[in-house]
């Protein structure tokens, strides 16, 4: 999925947008991590059977990009 694909499939609410910029401000996130979050939650989202990216789809990936760096 290209960068120009996320806004048609990687769309998500204000309380998920929040929650990936506080991701990107406290562990010093590129603008490239953000994607690959949000990449990452639409793929967590479509196995779960879920239409829509949700908050824990967000959280999830978020976690996942975290221990990334660490490791």
């Amino acid at each position: 999925m290209g960068l120009s694909d996320l806004d048609s499939f990687c769309y998500i609410d204000a309380e998920s947008t929040a929650l990936l910029q506080k991701a990107v401000e406290s562990f010093s996130l590129s603008a490239r991590a953000a994607h690959r979050c949000l990449r990452v939650a639409r793929t967590i989202a479509d196995l779960a059977g879920a239409e829509m990216i949700a908050l824990e789809h967000v959280a999830e990936a978020v976690q996942y990009q975290t221990l990334e760096r660490r490791g």
